[in-house]
């Protein structure tokens, strides 16, 4: 492996260890010539990849611009960046095990879709966003109907399933009463 600062072709692993659950390898390596350190990682590939455009263009498939894309949506969400490396790679291993060799732009849009909604709304309303690209303020009124609606403070109130109730007369004990 060539060294990424000097350019030297001779570089020496120091440590290997497994990541991403088992799915890669990550090697801390130093050069001989310049003696600096960096990590190289290394994922497996089931099969090469293509992505069909919507114009009809064919491009490989990039697995850093999709964890980018990823990464972007879930800015300042809840979500660690472990779980945000787990969710690229579940993405990566389900378009690689479906047996196609090219993969339509519009489907992996959707399949990361589907997985940002499982894992954070707000995340899933920016990709949509930019993967829909969103004019005009209706889309979003669109897309967040479509989701589960969070019911208001005034339906809370007005449904029983969500009002408190008091236990059953049996349980109910008074201040002096020991159990």
């Amino acid at each position: 492996m060539h060294c990424p600062f000097c350019g030297h072709e001779d570089t020496q692993v120091k440590d290997s260890r497994a990541c991403e659950d088992g799915t890669a390898i990550r090697r801390r390596r130093v050069c001989s010539g310049c003696q600096l350190r960096f990590t190289t990682i290394e994922r497996i590939q089931l099969r090469e990849l293509s992505v069909l455009k919507a114009d009809g263009r064919r491009a490989p498939f990039d697995r850093d611009k999709l964890a980018r894309s990823i990464r972007v949506a879930l800015r300042k969400r809840p979500v660690e960046e472990e779980q945000q490396e787990q969710l690229v790679t579940r993405l990566v291993r389900l378009l690689e095990a479906s047996g196609e060799t090219e993969v339509s732009s519009q489907k992996i849009g959707e399949l990361a879709m589907d997985a940002l909604r499982a894992v954070d709304d707000v995340a899933y309303v920016r990709f949509a966003s930019v993967y829909r690209d969103f004019r005009e303020v209706e889309a979003f009124s669109k897309i967040l109907a479509d989701m589960n609606p969070i019911p208001s403070a005034e339906e809370l109130l007005r449904t029983p399933k969500h009002a408190v109730q008091a236990p059953p007369a049996k349980e109910r004990r008074s201040k002096n009463e020991t159990p």
